[in-house]
């Protein structure tokens, strides 16, 4: 068991080192910062200090080293364009990001379950066929559209909740509900072809013809036997709308992470747009390594291989 999580942890580290490197060339690659820091009559002279007082005239693999040295002690810098630390920054905006993603999977939760269970005990009914176009359209419809008609309708025209920003439980209606929407599909999806194959179980049967009513074999005997892989994927999915939340949270205006990335790569930010990048993939990798984990406690082959 240990030397399985220690393979998987190793894994996190390399991954997390070689995403560096990219993000770091990624980053240089959108362009000179300085046109958009210095106005357009700024002399070469300004230029040249700026550059020099940022750190940005010397070579590459100079401000990779200081870059990873600052990382290493917990330290992103400081941001080009809001010049304040970027460590700041980040514990501003990510329990934004946080409360925003927790209240998308409440979301997700509270309508995939019901959606999920219902079409696995009503199989190849027109309420299956229902959920099973609803699954669809939640994994093609394109996150922004959905955001852009729910704030045109919902918010403007019904004016039922606020279209944007951040504030009390109404402000979260609209941009949680966005985010979930996805893992609503997904989650629904898993959890009936899971529910599907536990309903065919032997154990199940045998309730069935113990006389146990239908309401209590499928809520009771067989969903705690499907919540096995939904579980599991849940971490999953609460750590990629944590990383992943930059459309949601740029079309309503919501001030968290994904909306420090857009601003970062808009301004050409670099210690910013590192910095979003690192921790987002941090929390996914933290997320795996404990799926990891949980799995060596629910699979026993895996704990007895390792």
């Amino acid at each position: 068991m240990r030397r399985f999580l220690l393979q998987r942890a190793i894994r996190a580290v390399l991954t997390l080192a070689i995403l560096s490197v990219v993000i770091f060339a990624l980053a240089r690659a959108t362009g000179d910062p300085l046109t958009l820091i210095l106005p357009p009559e700024a002399s070469a002279e300004d230029r040249a200090n700026v550059s020099q007082e940022l750190g940005l005239d010397r070579p590459w693999v100079v401000q990779y080293g200081r870059f990873i040295g600052h990382v290493l002690v917990g330290d992103f810098g400081i941001s080009l364009y809001h010049r304040q630390p970027v460590n700041e920054l980040i514990r501003d905006r990510l329990p934004n990001s946080m409360r925003l993603a927790g209240f998308a999977m409440a979301v997700a939760i509270l309508l995939a379950f019901p959606l999920g269970v219902l079409a696995a005990a009503r199989k190849d009914t027109l309420f299956d066929r229902g959920d099973q176009v609803i699954a669809i359209l939640g994994q093609s419809v394109p996150t922004f559209w959905l955001g852009v008609v729910l704030i045109e309708t919902v918010a403007s025209r019904l004016q039922w909740f606020p279209p944007g920003d951040i504030g009390g439980l109404d402000h979260y209606i609209l941009p949680g509900f966005t985010l979930g929407w996805f893992v609503v599909a997904g989650m629904m999806r898993l959890l009936r072809s899971g529910m599907i194959e536990v309903l065919d179980a032997e154990y199940v049967k045998l309730a069935r013809i113990k006389g146990v009513i239908e309401r209590r074999v499928i809520w009771q005997h067989a969903l705690k036997n499907a919540l096995i892989p939904v579980v599991t994927f849940m971490g999953m999915y609460f750590a990629i709308l944590v990383a992943n939340a930059i459309v949601v949270e740029t079309v309503f205006a919501w001030p968290g992470m994904g909306r420090l990335a857009y601003e970062a790569i808009t301004t050409r930010d670099f210690p910013v747009i590192q910095a979003v990048v690192l921790v987002a993939a941090l929390i996914v990798t933290v997320a795996n390594l404990a799926i990891d984990a949980l799995y060596v406690v629910i699979d026993p082959r895996i704990r007895h291989a390792g």
